[in-house]
């Protein structure tokens, strides 16, 4: 399945219904008055937050998306017909933004979400609506109001608990596969992953979710190689686990590139808790690994984890170790939550 995290619609709601001007006409009764109905209500623009859906790519083929119109309003009182809504459903993670990219509209989180993003037009009076003691015949009715329109941004940013980065070819595709059931592209060539994949992963009965995106090269948030756009993706993670070739010449260089490319792109991932590893240890002889382990904590300060997905060694110590900072966030999270709602709880009893 092809992958699309950005994508620019058109949306509009639909027009209100024109009331209609109508008198009331049958065989035997006189002066039957005024009984033009009330237009219906246009529909709405509603956005839904749907699970099992982790791509944008339905909003590359269509970005127009119209509500319709509501139905004239009719003789005999008869009001028309609201309009059929229109419902656009989005992967949970997606944000919307306005036409300028960074007015933030409403972030869809939590699956089964439902919002109105715009609200169809109300529909107008019938002549019925206008009948007083000193109008006993009015023929004038309302036209139905018009639909809003918008141009919107969707922004797709993948909802993960663990992130994985590092330079393009560290490992972090091959590590993913081993821990979980995804099967990301693998290939001995930088950039082979071109786009963010999860896998869910299981360590002590624990589960959570992981997520893997495309290397990092200097100068990627200025828009080198492919740039640094892929670091929304582990903006809402819990923890980084940033992987290190070990097979490089210069680990610490390595890993101070990435570092930088990080805290260059903000949003708050430079204070992400971050679980170091050099990867591909099967690959470097065990007394230069130590030498290279050593030079990691130096730079990073803090002792490096080794691992081989290949081999599975170190594996386990690596997804308990973000297990243990996904675990943490939770509880903040749950205790939040119940501090959120316990003022209505109490007021309810």
């Amino acid at each position: 399945m092809q992958f699309l995290d950005e994508a620019k619609v058109y949306v509009r709601s639909g027009d209100g219904g024109n009331g209609c001007v109508s008198f009331r006409r049958e065989k035997f009764v006189e002066f039957g008055g005024p009984d033009g109905g009330a237009g219906g209500r246009g529909g709405d623009v509603i956005v839904e937050c749907v699970a099992n859906l982790n791509t944008l790519l339905d909003y590359r083929y269509k970005q127009h998306f119209k509500a319709k119109k509501g139905a004239h309003g009719m003789g005999q009182n008869r009001s028309g017909a609201k309009g059929a809504d229109v419902v656009l459903k989005l992967p949970a993670g997606t944000q919307i933004f306005d036409e300028d990219r960074e007015t933030l509209i409403v972030d869809l989180v939590n699956p089964g979400d439902r919002i109105v993003l715009l609200r169809g037009g109300n529909g107008g009076f019938g002549n019925a609506h206008f009948k007083s003691s000193t109008d006993r015949a009015p023929r004038q009715a309302n036209p139905g109001q018009l639909g809003e329109e918008l141009n919107i941004w969707l922004r797709l940013k993948l909802i993960a608990d663990a992130g994985i980065i590092g330079l393009p070819n560290a490992g972090k595709s091959t590590f993913l596969a081993a821990v979980s059931a995804a099967k990301p592209k693998i290939a001995d060539y930088p950039f082979t992953t071109l786009h963010p994949n999860l896998g869910v992963v299981r360590i002590d009965g624990f589960d959570f979710v992981l997520a893997d995106i495309p290397g990092l090269i200097e100068g990627a948030h200025e828009g080198a190689g492919i740039g640094d756009r892929f670091l929304g993706h582990v903006e809402r993670t819990a923890v980084l686990l940033h992987l290190i070739d070990a097979t490089l010449p210069d680990v610490a260089a390595a890993y101070a590139v990435v570092r930088g490319e990080v805290e260059a792109y903000g949003a708050g991932l430079e204070d992400r808790p971050e679980v170091v590893a050099l990867s591909k240890a099967d690959a470097v002889p065990k007394d230069e690994l130590k030498k290279k382990a050593r030079a990691l904590k130096k730079k990073a300060r803090t002792e490096p984890l080794v691992v081989s997905a290949v081999a599975g060694e170190g594996v386990p110590q690596i997804l308990r170790a973000l297990a243990a900072e996904v675990k943490s966030v939770r509880a903040v999270t749950k205790q939040e939550t119940a501090a959120a709602a316990s003022p209505s709880q109490r007021w309810r009893s």
